[in-house]
Formats: C-alpha cells, sequence, structure tokens
C-alpha cells in the first residue's frame, strides 16, 4: 500500500488534541513505525506539503478552521531494555506510562513524568519538566528522522537544551524515538506516587487543557503571578482560567482556538499591568496555514 493511500482527507483535530479544539486537517496519516515516518516525510518533500507532526496533543492548539497541509500522527510505540540502566522508547510512546512503568520497575529519572499527558517525542521537543526535573536529565540520545527520509542518531551533546527548549524547535523532520539512562533506587515508585498524588490534588486533571499554559518567568511561578492579579476563574467565550491552578486555561464550554488565543492575551496583559512581569506562553499554537519551511512540532 502507498503512502498517498494511507492519507484521510478531513479528518478532524479537536478529538486528537487534549484542549478539544480544532478543526479538520486537509490531509492526515498515522505512522506505526519508522519506515512509515520515513515515507511521510518523504511523500511531503515529493509533494511540497507542509506537514505538522503531532504527539500525544497535549501542547497543541488548533485552529478552527484546522490545518492546511498534512498532520502526522506519530504512533511509534515501541520499548526496549538494550541495557540494564537502558530504556530505548518510540517517540509516540506515553511519557507518563514510560514513567510509571519505570518507577514500577526501581529505575529512577522519570518519575516526574507521571501524569504529564505527552508523548515521548514531545517531552523531548519541548523539554517537559516539572518538580525539578526535566526530560533532558537522563537523556543519552535521540533517534531523528530528516525531512529527506534519513534515520539518525543523534547523541544528547550534540543538541541543545534549555528550559521547555530543545534544538528540535528549530530544525525541521521528526523525533522517532529517545534512549533514556535511568539509576537503581528503591524509593522510585514512592516518589513517583507522591508526583501523580500532588499532581491531581493541584491542578485540573480531568479539564480539557494544554497543562502549564506559561512559562515560569526567573521571578517566579507564573501560577502564582496569575493569582495575584485576581485572575482565576477570569473566562472569554468557552476558555477560562482555572479556580483550581491559575498556570491552567482550561476549555471550559466549547471553547474556540480564539477565545484560548483572546484568554492568553488577556492574561499577559493583566499581569503585566499588576506585577510587571511578562508571561511567555509555551502552547504550540498551530494555524491554518504554515510553509514549509517552518519547523514543525512533536
Amino acid at each position: 500500500m502507498t503512502i498517498s493511500a494511507q492519507i484521510e482527507k478531513g479528518r478532524r483535530l479537536d478529538n486528537l488534541t487534549t484542549y478539544g479544539i480544532g478543526g479538520p486537517a486537509d490531509y492526515f496519516i498515522e505512522v506505526q513505525d519508522i519506515p512509515s515516518l520515513q515515507s511521510a516525510l518523504l511523500y511531503c518533500k515529493e509533494m511540497n506539503i507542509p506537514y505538522f507532526m503531532l504527539g500525544k496533543g497535549s501542547n497543541t492548539l488548533f485552529d478552527d478552521r484546522g490545518f492546511a497541509g498534512l498532520v502526522i500522527a506519530n504512533r511509534i510505540q515501541f520499548m526496549e531494555h538494550p541495557e540494564e540502566n537502558l530504556w530505548h522508547v518510540g517517540a509516540g510512546y506515553s511519557f507518563s506510562l514510560l514513567g510509571s512503568q519505570t518507577a514500577r520497575k526501581g529505575m529512577s529519572g522519570l518519575e516526574f513524568a507521571s501524569g504529564i499527558p505527552g508523548s515521548v517525542g514531545g517531552a523531548v521537543y519541548m523539554n517537559a519538566g516539572a518538580n525539578g526535573s526535566e526530560t533532558c536529565d537522563h537523556l543519552i540520545s535521540v533517534d531523528f528522522v530528516t525531512p529527506d527520509g534519513e534515520l539518525i542518531c543523534i547523541p544528547k551533546h550534540e543538541l541543545e537544551f534549555s528550559y521547555r527548549f530543545s534544538s528540535f524547535q528549530k530544525s525541521k523532520g521528526a523525533i522517532a524515538g529517545a534512549t533514556f539512562s535511568l539509576c537503581p533506587s528503591k524509593e522510585a515508585r514512592q516518589k513517583q506516587l507522591s508526583i501523580i498524588d500532588y499532581r491531581k490534588k493541584t491542578q485540573p486533571y480531568d479539564a480539557k487543557s494544554a497543562g502549564c499554559i506559561f512559562r515560569n518567568p526567573s521571578c517566579g511561578h507564573a501560577g502564582a503571578l496569575i493569582e495575584k492579579s485576581g485572575l482565576k476563574g477570569a473566562s472569554i467565550g468557552g476558555a477560562q482560567v482555572s479556580t483550581l491552578h491559575a498556570n491552567f486555561l482550561i476549555n471550559a464550554n466549547s471553547a474556540s482556538s480564539k477565545d484560548i488565543l483572546n484568554l492568553i492575551d488577556y492574561v499577559q496583559k493583566k499581569v503585566k499591568s499588576q506585577t510587571g512581569h511578562h508571561l511567555e506562553h509555551e502552547v504550540r499554537c498551530v494555524p491554518y496555514e504554515c510553509s514549509r519551511e517552518e519547523p514543525s512540532s512533536e
């Protein structure tokens, strides 16, 4: 079966993100393995089609009109354990599941991932972090497919990582997998359970959201600044600042992407006027149209 035969037309994107927002994609495909991902990227190059790499959709806000190109859903979900402390995992694998599974096996390093509703590829792409830990801390290497369909393995020392940033945000292509080095620990499981318990108590775990919407500024926590500005519960259209955790903007009542974007702008302006600090959002806002030169996302 050729790659074109596997492509769907008009697939709705609201069902593929944690925000539950987004119109139809012109074209859509799920890739289950690395050769399929290579073929999809080559197809986009040959047909001159813009593409967007989608993981579990936890940090993504699609336009209400959808996406004028090919959305490639990464469902590469292998997990290998080649050496005692090494874990080689597909980019489409659940990051939260990886954190809980490794902790149950008494391995420490990814306990913080438990409860983060993203994929491994998305976590690497955003350098996701929580509880004082980041994805890059125990990363060894990344399997990456170039826009030409070439599979390469990039060691961590050749990559850039910082707070909610990786060098993949500046490049085309797609993350296919990642290898982590973890450490034995008798406390790993209890630490992971404590993290997930705290998360459920302090975050709108069951609400439609993209997780924390703003990056923490150098002065402290974004959520504290938003709450200090009196914005808990503030809403525009169907979008609302969570009353449980102010750094979550939730889809409370059939919100549109415009509602979310307008609320982001309102919160930024209000916090700036009240505290003097500018908040930078970290959600990936995907325009309806994007050029082939723009970096794609996990």
